[in-house]
């Protein structure tokens, strides 16, 4: 028994607002998650002997077994349920690493996804979400499944219905570790916090003109500042983008940007406009690596093979 190409895809934040510090040390915050078909792939072949062996890491050729979260979330799953059973998992990367789209946080939701139904172990959702909170702050969303107004941590949802929209996704030549951005002294920690409801207004009333939106996108990004501060080449990337005249937005905590458009069509144009100008670069300076067209997706491809 197997799955194969099971996907994973990038999330973007429509914004971010740290609202507060907690006892704990985490944060707290608000945010909207959106998924994008920006994804990378998963195999899982059944093993009968118990044993969870990882086939390559993509393009994380450095990283341990043992430190890696598609690892972590097998043994997790096989704890919880006490299951004999095994897999072979290869996957291959195409979300980037140090890029605030979730791509490690995605590879182990989709795992364990997956992998409850390839061992027939039945959990519901909430008892994934359960099992995806000690692997990282963002995996419990992908297991939600669906866009979400998320507060505490980051992994305390309300649906919230989004249009349809694509985006524009830029990548700098420059990695952000999430660790170091939450930590700076400098980070906003006082962000008012916002109602769902004033969200979803904001939504009704941002008409587009033309493929962009007059009112440019909801509230901000409060990790921007500090990142573009400490990783140069983003903040680079970002008046660069914004010489372009695009309205981007960083995602998470960086380094990848966002432009939202109406159409998937409108967002290829402007990818492939960069896309030449990174192959006609002069003097070398790369400003940004990468830019993919993305439409936005209603709900996580893996959404129902779960039971709620």
């Amino acid at each position: 028994m197997a799955l194969y190409d099971v996907p994973a895809p990038a999330k973007i934040n429509l914004f971010l607002h740290v609202t507060g510090r907690r006892d704990d040390g985490y944060h707290s915050l608000e945010t909207v998650f959106r998924f994008i078909s920006l994804c990378d792939t998963l195999n899982f072949d059944l093993r009968s002997d118990g044993r969870i062996v990882r086939e390559g890491a993509g393009h994380l050729p450095g990283l341990a077994q043992q430190d890696d979260l598609v690892v972590r979330a097998a043994r997790a799953l096989q704890a919880a349920t006490g299951t004999p059973l095994g897999a072979q998992i290869a996957y291959e990367k195409r979300i980037p690493a140090g890029g605030g789209l979730g791509g490690g946080s995605s590879d182990a939701a989709t795992t364990l996804i997956a992998l409850n139904r390839l061992w027939q172990t039945g959990l519901n959702r909430d008892e994934l979400m359960a099992l995806a909170r000690p692997l990282g702050a963002d995996v419990p969303v992908f297991i939600y499944g669906r866009p979400a107004f998320a507060r505490g941590i980051g992994d305390v949802f309300s649906p919230v219905e989004l249009p349809e929209r694509a985006y524009l996704v830029v990548r700098p030549p420059q990695q952000v570790p999430t660790a170091g951005v939450f930590s700076s002294p400098d980070l906003t920690r006082n962000s008012p916090c916002v109602k769902i409801t004033v969200f979803a207004d904001w939504q009704k009333i941002n008409a587009p003109d033309n493929g962009f939106f007059k009112n440019g996108l909801f509230g901000r990004n409060d990790l921007e500042p500090v990142v573009f501060a400490d990783y140069p080449r983003v903040g680079q990337a970002a008046q660069w983008l914004s010489e372009q005249r695009l309205s981007a937005r960083m995602s998470g905590s960086g380094a990848c940007f966002f432009v939202e458009f109406v159409t998937l069509e409108q967002a290829a144009v402007y990818q492939q406009q960069i896309v030449s100008k990174i192959s006609s670069r002069e003097n070398d300076v790369v400003v940004v690596q990468d830019a993919w067209a993305c439409p936005g997706l209603i709900d996580h491809p893996l959404r129902y093979w779960i039971s709620s």
